[in-house]
């Protein structure tokens, strides 16, 4: 048994090109797929993907995720014209065969109580969830700030409402600290039967700033552990956000890649557990 190691290579560079020579020297082959040359995955055109599938193709790189942007948008705002960019989503995942997309589950208005909108978050993931079993893609949500499923009981909630294999969980351990949540302590117990797969993020309870795995108060390393002794074998997903984090994306620069591919490296070889 082993994990396979991805990332968020628009965290390295825009320019495609060097996120497959940082990766290839970290010995990374898959990506999180979220943008490329300063644009997400949803506004590449036809032509830019068919560019960088040939590349990553010569390169023997894959695709383990499409980081869509899907869900992080107000829940007050229109639906109907979010549901083209899912379709999309959807297409680009199907060509370049990525078993998972990455959703949100809705910007709850400031000052407002998440409860409020719990019918319609609920029917609008229902939505989601129904197009991806149709396409037989999975669906993994990100427990992200201000959204309906920031907290460990919401991010339950809502995979119990919407159950279905096509629906599950991407856990992410510096976000729930961001959310005031004990990320092993509090949220993996109520979480770990849903856990797909696992953005390596860590964060600091005091000001929520962003640090490499095992630095913070993520708890990462006992996340890690938990999920070997339960036989996990996916995708461990390279986040750092360690130069710029922001609502729809982050950055870290190719330097400091290396110093979050390395932290978590470490924790890996800590704990015994094979990569690839």
């Amino acid at each position: 048994m082993m994990v396979t190691l991805t990332a968020f290579a628009d965290e390295i560079s825009a320019d495609f090109d060097l996120q497959l020579d940082t990766l290839e020297q970290e010995g990374i082959k898959h990506i999180e797929f979220r943008g490329a040359w300063d644009k997400g995955v949803l506004q590449l055109d036809d032509e830019a993907l068919d560019h960088i599938e040939q590349k990553m193709a010569e390169r023997g790189f894959k695709i383990s995720s499409i980081g869509s942007p899907i869900g992080k948008i107000k829940i007050t705002d229109d639906f109907k014209a979010h549901l083209s960019d899912f379709e999309r989503a959807i297409a680009v995942a199907k060509k370049f065969k990525a078993p998972f997309i990455r959703i949100f589950s809705f910007f709850i208005p400031e000052g407002e109580q998440p409860e409020a909108y719990r019918d319609e978050v609920m029917q609008r993931m229902q939505v989601l969830v129904t197009r991806a079993e149709e396409a037989g893609i999975t669906l993994l949500h990100e427990n992200e700030k201000h959204i309906y499923g920031d907290t460990a009981e919401r991010c339950l909630e809502l995979l119990e409402t919407c159950h279905s294999s096509r629906f599950r969980c991407a856990f992410d351990p510096a976000n729930f600290v961001q959310c005031g949540v004990k990320p092993f302590a509090e949220a993996f117990p109520l979480l770990s039967p849903y856990i797909d797969y696992l953005h390596i993020k860590d964060a600091r309870f005091a000001d929520q700033s962003v640090t490499p795995a095992g630095e913070g108060d993520g708890d990462v390393k006992a996340v890690l552990q938990a999920m070997k002794d339960k036989g996990y074998s996916g995708f461990q997903s390279l986040e750092p956000h360690l130069a710029q984090a922001g609502p729809y994306s982050g950055f870290t620069g190719p330097k400091l890649f290396k110093v979050a591919a390395d932290a978590l490296k470490k924790l890996l070889k800590d704990i015994g557990e094979d990569w690839q």
